[in-house]
């Protein structure tokens, strides 16, 4: 999600520093006038750069933290010193002040060449129903795109030309780093209540009910931001919920519903939870930030979140911290966990130099760059299983992430849904968790909301 949020989305920490999270800032916003949607260009695609001419190519991007600006200054440099024809001018924002800008950018006579774009349907979908963006499917071909990410992978910067599908239809970008939720957890905490690591749900349930015995915090979380609860949410549905029905719903399928048994039984072991005690006191009134940096501090045993939070954790626990995806049903189940990509890379529709903008996106997204991304602390998207990093927390980020993408086991961010799902979801969470609102009627608001979209975009 937004995950600051995927929600709908949040910059994402990872090792030395914050990975961004398609996901996850919280909220919606309207979109932009419709235009004609731009169609794939029939132009044939020139691969080397070098033979392009003197360029000028315009970058926004957000990688403005830690290990994420490490990584784009080290690509940057290389880029053009492989191709002093191309110069590159960077414009770094931070995640909501490039969501905030891009949109009159966008709609302006000189867009940048390549920008991050946000690639839920409130931010990308609106861009490509637009025609603000160019889909990327010829050069996709000519680079061999295919061939690096997964299916898995692509689908989250797929549309359909008309905006209307999302996770089908033309390529409109390629993100550089990945992102999975799961279980973060106290190991030491774990050793001193005579536990292991949960191998099936069950036990993970049963370890909530010893530590809230033995008088500790079970699962750390603040939701006053209203997201977390989308991540906490997710990763119980999809215990119960079967993978294509997650995604279904995620992507906003017509013909998808909340209103099932397997939901309503999400939404009541989630409620459970509550009446159980097995959350912080006051988690409602909670921030995000606030939870996560008391679990850091050594307050809860699990904690339920996504991998961008690593690098501040790993630094507040040190080998004590230990990451594992969500557990399924039986031990060795199927890996389902909630999960996706940082913003993509995109060409606007009007930029002057799409051969130089695609020929940048491949160079930072090979696999050289790859192993600049694990060197900075970073979690890349692709080649995840073939980097090199030390035992402890961050192998075992490595290794989940590989897991669920080789497995196909990652799931949409549920905020993805509608381009207003991050705030009623956020919402109905809340309200679900204060009792305020039994599991029927929380689902009968999703579904509300749900219904209302896939009717409009018929």
């Amino acid at each position: 999600m937004k995950r600051q949020p995927r929600g709908s989305r949040t910059l994402t920490l990872l090792a030395a520093s914050a990975v961004v999270l398609a996901g996850c800032a919280p909220g919606s916003s309207a979109p932009p006038p419709t235009t004609p949607a731009a169609q794939p260009s029939g132009a044939p695609v020139r691969t080397d750069a070098a033979s392009l001419g003197n360029v000028t190519l315009t970058v926004w991007d957000q990688e403005v933290r830690g290990g994420q600006a490490a990584q784009m200054e080290k690509l940057n440099t290389a880029f053009q010193a492989k191709y002093p024809n191309i110069k590159l001018n960077r414009v770094s924002r931070s995640f909501d002040d490039l969501n905030t800008t891009l949109r009159l950018a966008l709609s302006g006579n000189e867009p940048p060449d390549v920008v991050e774009a946000n690639n839920g349907r409130s931010s990308m979908g609106a861009f490509v129903k637009a025609g603000q963006l160019r889909p990327l499917d010829a050069y996709a071909k000519a680079y061999g795109w295919q061939r690096r990410y997964p299916e898995s992978v692509l689908r989250y910067s797929r549309y359909s030309a008309d905006g209307k599908l999302f996770g089908e239809g033309n390529l409109y970008g390629l993100p550089q780093v990945g992102e999975v939720v799961g279980l973060f957890y106290n190991a030491a905490k774990l050793t001193e209540l005579g536990l292991a690591p949960p191998r099936t749900w069950a036990e993970f349930e049963s370890a909530l009910d010893k530590a809230k015995a033995a008088g500790e915090v079970p699962l750390q979380f603040g939701n006053l931001d209203k997201w977390p609860a989308v991540h906490v949410f997710g990763t119980v549905q999809g215990r119960s919920v079967p993978p294509d029905q997650i995604g279904a719903l995620a992507f906003g399928r017509k013909g998808a519903s909340w209103n099932t048994p397997e939901n309503v039984k999400a939404a009541e072991q989630l409620a459970n939870w509550v009446d159980k005690g097995y959350f912080a006191k006051g988690f409602n009134g909670q921030g995000y930030d606030a939870a996560w940096q008391a679990f850091g501090k050594g307050k809860g045993v699990f904690l339920i979140a996504g991998t961008w939070l690593l690098a501040d954790l790993q630094k507040a626990l040190g080998s004590d911290l230990g990451f594992m995806l969500p557990p399924g049903v039986t031990d060795g189940a199927a890996p389902v966990a909630t999960g996706g990509t940082g913003l993509p890379f995109a060409i606007t529709a009007k930029s002057p130099n799409p051969d130089a903008a695609a020929a940048y996106i491949d160079f930072i997204t090979n696999a050289d760059a790859m192993k600049v991304l694990t060197d900075t602390g970073n979690l890349p998207v692709a080649d995840t299983g073939a980097q090199t990093v030390a035992e402890g927390p961050q192998r075992d980020v490595f290794t989940a992430f590989g897991t669920a993408s080789a497995k196909d086991g990652l799931v949409p961010y549920l905020d993805y849904a509608t381009p207003t799902f991050a705030d009623t979801l956020g919402a109905a969470l809340q309200d679900l968790l204060a009792k305020k609102a039994t599991p029927q009627e929380f689902l009968g608001t999703l579904e509300k909301d749900y219904q209302t979209f896939a009717e409009s975009n018929d």
